[in-house]
């Protein structure tokens, strides 16, 4: 073995699931959900399956009718018919008989899981990759920097909104500066209305008192002449 084989060695290991405790004849919903989560983890991780998804084009096929073909097996054995299969998987009758019969690939594989399943023979071995030491240190530093900028993130959204608030408040004395504005300007109109009328009146006063000046001073020429005569 090379020495970058046994350093990738030295980095990984291995992380066994417990499935002792998976109901094998399911009686709710719950139960139905761990039985069929188990079928689906445990036929994903079989050496036949990995190797099967490889194939990025195949995969993402094999992960749904691996799917169907748990969701389908844990509900028979939690006593569904056909039918209310079908109905809950949104599959049709024909293709749910063909994954419980083993009739496809999906299916054969799932009831494969289920027999070791029932067996006491199952486990789950997945791969875990261990963090070196420097990078665990990087990733704290990370997520304290993450933690950083959420926390200025969370400032700034607050000054954002107090500056809305603000913005909100001088749009609003604006709006009232403008309605003051135009009651002025509706005074003003109302006024310089009412010194045109007096203008106007003051006009006419002027020329009935030239009007009644005249008619006086014709009055006083007429006296004058009676006075002499």
């Amino acid at each position: 073995m090379s020495e970058a084989e046994e350093k990738k060695l030295d980095m990984t290991e291995e992380i066994t699931i417990d499935l002792s405790r998976i109901p094998l004849r399911p009686t709710g919903k719950r139960e139905i959900q761990q039985l069929e989560m188990a079928l689906i983890i445990a036929t994903l991780y079989s050496p036949e399956v990995l190797e099967l998804i490889r194939d990025p084009v195949e995969r993402a096929t094999w992960v749904d009718s691996l799917a169907v073909a748990a969701a389908a097996l844990a509900r028979q054995k939690a006593g569904y018919t056909i039918s209310q299969i079908a109905e809950e998987v949104g599959r049709s009758e024909t293709m749910i008989r063909a994954h419980l019969n083993g009739k496809t690939k999906a299916g054969k594989l799932v009831i494969q899981t289920y027999e070791k399943l029932k067996k006491g023979e199952l486990k789950i071995v997945v791969p875990f990759i261990k963090v070196p030491k420097e990078m665990a240190m990087k990733i704290q530093d990370l997520e304290k920097i993450r933690k950083d900028l959420e926390e200025k993130l969370r400032q700034y959204e607050e000054k954002a909104r107090e500056l809305e608030k603000k913005l909100k408040q001088y749009q609003e004395e604006n709006g009232m500066l403008k309605q003051k504005i135009a009651e002025l300007e509706e005074k003003i109109k109302t006024l310089e209305e009412e010194k045109r009328r007096l203008e106007e009146k003051t006009s006419s006063y002027e020329e009935l008192i030239n009007k009644i000046k005249e008619k006086i001073a014709v009055l006083e020429e007429i006296k004058e002449l009676i006075e002499k005569i």
